[in-house]
């Protein structure tokens, strides 16, 4: 009776893992796609290399940024936002459902943003190289491409070993600041609806 109930309990949460596997996998083929093509095109218009370099820099602060808040997630507990609620501090509500839902907060945040911001900085690094070459014939393609690339992997993982760290010391502050950008968006999102 007991195992019954057991598997009762987790058929309906197999099937929404089965559907956020699908709906997240779908959604990540089509950010990929537009992500890079909309970066492409923005930097084929760039004339100059500085804003090149800081779109470079905010796409892979994007990935350290949603790391940082899936990590949080993970490590966040419950408690502390039920005792949040309880006070009406605004996001409490909004916290406490990122925490129940930890894994698909880290799944979205940690795996879809984050392997997408390191395709499109992939994307941007190699732009950058070619347009660098194109000015200055002298510099060599190849050594600028494993610099560069070398440049961002030790931003990417430096910045991210950062944010866990920050993460798992201080996940309620995290996860709070998380939910009411959130609670924000949806209020903003729901009067623009409404009015």
């Amino acid at each position: 009776m007991g195992e019954n109930k057991k598997r009762q309990r987790r058929q309906p949460r197999s099937k929404k893992t089965k559907r956020w596997v699908i709906f997240v996998s779908f959604w990540t083929f089509f950010l990929a796609i537009t992500l890079t093509w909309v970066t492409r095109a923005l930097l084929q218009n760039l004339r100059s290399i500085l804003p090149s370099f800081i779109l470079l820099f905010l796409i892979i602060s994007l990935g350290i940024f949603f790391d940082l808040i899936g990590t949080a997630a993970a490590a966040a507990e419950e408690t502390p936002f039920h005792a949040k609620a309880a006070k009406k501090i605004y996001g409490a509500k909004k916290g406490i459902y990122l925490v129940r839902h930890a894994d698909l907060v880290a799944n979205f945040c940690n795996d879809v943003i984050g392997d997408i911001s390191g395709i499109v900085s992939g994307v941007v690094g190699t732009i950058i190289v070619v347009n660098l070459v194109q000015r200055n014939a002298e510099l060599n393609e190849i050594l600028l491409s494993i610099f560069l690339a070398g440049t961002v992997s030790a931003l990417t993982v430096g910045g991210k070993a950062i944010g866990k760290s920050l993460a798992i010391n201080r996940p309620t502050d995290l996860v709070l600041f998380a939910a009411r950008f959130l609670t924000t968006f949806e209020r903003i999102f729901s009067w623009k609806r409404n009015s």
